[in-house]
């Protein structure tokens, strides 16, 4: 059941990351520009309250260095590219077991 919820949420991820693409690569066409839309922007034209409280919840309960490098760096990356990574990893924890062939069913 928890490897199902993984590859459901993950292929909506993926589902996510393709509309980002689309999103960018149809606003980079008709601009004559490449524009590529950063994570941070997406969750500030979301949900900008809970885009300012993540700094004091990550300092204040994780660690104070999460923010600065990582937390930033990730929020400055397209969007695309971060609804893939997480799609694909959540798609590969779900997947389904190889059968075992041969003697490898000891």
């Amino acid at each position: 059941m928890i490897r199902f919820l993984f590859r459901f949420i993950g292929f909506w991820f993926l589902a996510g990351a393709f509309v980002a693409l689309v999103y960018d690569g149809t606003k980079s066409i008709a601009g004559n520009a490449v524009f590529i839309t950063k994570l941070g922007e997406t969750w500030n034209a979301i949900h900008s309250t809970s885009l300012q409280l993540l700094q004091p919840a990550i300092e204040r309960h994780v660690a104070e260095w999460l923010w600065d490098p990582v937390a930033l760096t990730i929020l400055t990356a397209p969007t695309w590219l971060v609804l893939g990574i997480i799609g694909a990893i959540l798609a590969l924890l779900g997947r389904k077991k190889k059968p075992l062939i041969g003697y490898g069913r000891d």
